[in-house]
């Protein structure tokens, strides 16, 4: 029982869950851009405070010895915003392009989950970790939000197709995903890193549909009330993730309870 608790450190992947990291990275697409756009700071700086943010959260979720949601949604929402800043350097400081930062992204990516194979610990990205592997856990998500906004954004932009058509085109091989995953034995963490990766264009085209301005294809609400809608939503999967943990923990409390009453009477 205590060792449980000392290495249960992810969750479980459920519906709620994807509804989370779809919301989070939404929400990280349109906080950033209001921060290196709307307020002006440029993504040079909005990088380094959102990547020290990142990096802080992320001390604490690696020191800690039991999964605390709050803590781990901030990790995913932080290196969203993180992910989104990244990109948008590369293609628009850097002036490397969709085409190649995403090569180079892809590289990286692959050769951490190569390092991760290569230490024969297992690679299921839910419950159980050693600090090893939730350390290379938060390099490959870091890397995947990064690959994934960029993934987005030479879609929309270089390849002209459209923040909806987008947004439909990955919602649909995310659906299919999820049929794998639920029907066939087909890899699991192949099917979790294919789908973690295409949630970010997905969600960050939402937040491009939401911010942009008509003339663009988007609805122009602005990223000061995109962030806020969808921070709203975010919190509303987040309190139910909540609830169903209290309930089992209840649950394993009444159980435990009972097995006691039964034990005395024995």
């Amino acid at each position: 029982e205590v060792v449980t608790d000392v290495i249960l450190k992810i969750p479980t992947l459920t519906w709620y869950y994807w509804a989370e990291k779809i919301t989070a990275t939404t929400f990280g697409e349109t906080f950033a851009d209001m921060w290196s756009q709307t307020l002006g700071l440029g993504y040079s700086t909005t990088s380094a405070i959102m990547m020290s943010i990142f990096l802080v959260c992320l001390c604490f979720q690696l020191y800690v010895k039991r999964y605390v949601p709050p803590l781990f949604w901030a990790v995913m929402v932080t290196s969203s915003i993180a992910g989104t800043l990244f990109s948008d350097f590369i293609d628009r400081t850097l002036h490397w392009g969709y085409a190649l930062g995403m090569g180079v992204l892809l590289s990286i990516l692959v050769v951490i989950l190569g390092i991760w194979k290569l230490t024969g610990l297992h690679m299921n990205v839910e419950g159980a970790m050693c600090r090893k592997q939730e350390f290379l856990y938060w390099a490959a998500i870091l890397v995947s939000n990064t690959l994934g906004t960029a993934l987005g954004d030479f879609m929309a932009d270089s390849l002209e197709l459209g923040f909806a058509i987008v947004a439909g085109s990955i919602g649909a091989i995310l659906v299919v995903c999820a049929l794998l995953a639920k029907f066939t034995h087909f890899n699991r963490v192949v099917l979790f890193w294919v789908a973690f990766i295409l949630t970010r264009p997905f969600g960050a085209t939402f937040g491009d549909l939401m911010t942009k301005d008509t003339e663009a294809g988007g609805l122009d609400l602005g990223t000061g009330w995109a962030s806020l809608v969808i921070f709203f939503l975010f919190m509303i999967f987040f309190a139910y993730e909540l609830y169903t943990l209290w309930k089992a923990k209840k649950e394993k409390e009444s159980t435990q309870l009972s097995q006691s009453d039964a034990s005395d009477v024995e």
